[in-house]
């Protein structure tokens, strides 16, 4: 009985091997309740506003979640805050037209930058209702200030549920790896199958040889 060793065997054989050592390698830990990538383990912070209450929060979430923030660098990931707004739609209304009740939105946009790889661009919203009193104007100031504080806890819990998503962008950044070095495994690989009972299969570094019995049965 004459058998031998294909190369799509072979190939399926490097493909399951260099794959499983992959994932092996890749970092992936979870942060607080969030399955963030390794590779954003350090990560810089910039903000259109530096000093503000949603930076602030999102700082909070960075230590929450065990990621260290460091300076601004070429080959460190970004996460930088371009603008924050807020807007409303009214709901209902009170006799003299005047506003009674409203959804308030706040709408953050960001990017993540990852090097070598480019830029993200991202924007989260978070919508609350609020009931309005003309009665008592300072008071409802002071309260809608208070919710819109509580919205920007929110955003910034979302920005670390987008970062967590980021395992996809990583994963991608680790299968063109691994497409690159089969490319270059089959573009050295040099498969020579006789009809004999020898199949030798050759590849740079490795040498792998598999010989069988003609007379086998």
């Amino acid at each position: 009985m004459k058998s031998f060793f294909s190369a799509n065997s072979l190939t399926r054989l490097l493909i399951i091997t260099l794959l499983a050592l992959t994932t092996a390698s890749c970092g992936f830990h979870l942060r607080g309740n969030y399955m963030l990538p390794e590779g954003i383990a350090k990560l810089s912070l910039t903000s259109f506003d530096p000093y503000g209450q949603l930076t602030r929060m999102v700082k909070y979430q960075f230590k929450l979640h065990g990621i260290e923030e460091v300076k601004p660098a070429a080959t460190v990931p970004n996460l930088n805050i371009t603008s924050e707004s807020t807007g409303d739609s009214t709901l209902s209304l009170y006799q003299n037209n005047g506003k009674a009740e409203y959804d308030l939105t706040l709408t953050v946009n960001y990017t993540v930058t990852i090097p070598n790889q480019g830029i993200e661009q991202f924007s989260t919203k978070v919508t609350r209702t609020f009931l309005d009193n003309p009665l008592s104007a300072l008071a409802k100031s002071v309260e809608r200030d208070e919710l819109v504080n509580v919205m920007r806890e929110q955003a910034a819990q979302q920005i670390m549920r987008k970062l967590a998503r980021l395992t996809t962008v990583f994963n991608k950044m680790e299968e063109d790896k691994l497409n690159a070095e089969l490319d270059q495994i089959l573009h050295n690989q040099k498969v020579s199958i006789k009809d004999g009972s020898t199949t030798t299969i050759t590849t740079t570094p490795a040498i792998i040889h598999k010989k069988q019995d003609n007379n086998a049965q």
